[in-house]
């Protein structure tokens, strides 16, 4: 027998023998329940409570009416509830004054159920700003996941923080259209020319484009070598952009190629690098949604996880979208928090970078790059 059905029936038996009992299970609501006909039932025995229904008042025994007055306000509100079928609920409930007990065991699947279906509603509509090239609807979806998880958390009577689960929910990558596909790895490879091509303009990026942001991993580490190159004021250009990749290994580990190298770095190079930037930023943001929809999705599946665990795992599943979100608004000119610290512009240019290198020996580099490495400020962050 399912357990979960086993307990909604426990829940309404208890309160067809003892109507009490609701007075115990305020906290639960008729949609907590899985099946219609025991929705329509609780909340029929609900708001016969309400209108002081005579079988509340008398602590003897429960009249009939109150059985048959709940099917038939149940009645009016969902098809196929018989008049026999109270009296297999009041024969399911082994003991009403575990009504409370059983109250939660409804709630835990409502909770999990509750979880599964937003998760579902964000990753169709991060599917959705990936086709449409939108991103508000499923940063809306989000917020209503929050919210949703927030809410779950004080009828629980948990705290709503976010805790890493111990291990990582299987997750299934799922690819954006082929079409759409295209058009982002096109956006990605302009934007590294351009700003091979006219180095200043990493300025115009460099304080909200990260290179996880890259769908292809070989452009976001190309664009972690630019983001090194401006970061220690060295001269960007095809040969220097190479020389880089090769330092960090990328040419020998298969990252990448010396073909690929060349065919970005000698691209036509005009064009605008706060708008393809921005670009690559929402096909980032639609593409994390989908990320943590799936994260999410897999949890809620979990019926082995307890809900203070499940909300506080999905909570933290959110917080790779919020961090994205945060870079997109700036992107979009919303005004970013202000924060103490190393300068912002010192910061942003160390998360556009790799982890840090030691500075190369005056006989290991030409006169002009020594010198600049040499006189650069230590760095205070690491990408």
């Amino acid at each position: 027998m399912n357990p979960l059905l086993s307990a909604e029936q426990a829940v309404l038996g208890s309160v067809l023998i003892d109507p009490g009992q609701l007075a115990h299970l305020d906290w639960l609501e008729p949609d907590h329940f899985y099946r219609p006909i025991h929705q329509a039932l609780f909340a029929a025995l609900r708001k016969l409570r309400t209108e002081s229904h005579p079988a509340v008042a008398t602590g003897e025994r429960v009249p009939l009416s109150w059985v048959t007055d709940a099917v038939a306000e149940a009645s009016n509100h969902v098809r196929g509830l018989t008049a026999v079928y109270p009296h297999i609920l009041i024969s399911a409930c082994p003991r009403p004054e575990h009504a409370p007990v059983y109250g939660r065991m409804v709630l835990e699947g409502a909770i999990h159920r509750s979880v599964t279906a937003h998760a579902i509603r964000l990753h169709q509509a991060a599917r959705a700003a990936v086709l449409q090239g939108e991103v508000e609807g499923a940063l809306h979806h989000a917020d209503v996941l929050a919210g949703v998880l927030e809410d779950l958390a004080r009828r629980w009577g948990s705290e709503p923080r976010p805790v890493a689960p111990a291990t990582p929910p299987p997750t299934t990558p799922v690819a954006p259209p082929p079409v759409r596909a295209d058009q982002v790895a096109e956006d990605e490879r302009l934007l590294l020319a351009v700003l091979v091509e006219q180095p200043k303009a990493m300025d115009e990026v460099v304080g909200w484009l990260r290179p996880g942001d890259f769908a292809d991993p070989a452009h976001g580490q190309l664009y972690r070598c630019v983001g090194a190159l401006h970061h220690r004021g060295e001269p960007i250009d095809r040969i220097t952009v190479l020389w880089e990749a090769q330092r960090r290994g990328l040419l020998s580990d298969g990252t990448l190629t010396t073909e690929q190298l060349t065919a970005i770095c000698d691209g036509v190079g005009a064009g605008s690098a706060e708008w393809l930037g921005e670009q690559i930023m929402r096909s980032s943001v639609a593409s994390t949604a989908a990320a943590s929809a799936r994260a999410i999705r897999a949890l809620a599946e979990n019926e082995t996880l307890a809900p203070g665990r499940l909300i506080s795992h999905a909570l933290h599943a959110l917080g790779p979208l919020d961090e994205v979100r945060a870079r997109w608004q700036t992107a979009n000119g919303a005004p970013a928090p202000p924060t103490d610290g190393p300068p912002t512009a010192q910061v942003h240019a160390a998360l556009a970078r790799s982890t840090a290198r030691p500075a190369a020996r005056p006989s290991e580099c030409p006169g002009p790059a020594s010198t600049s490495s040499a006189a650069r400020p230590p760095s205070r962050a690491h990408g």
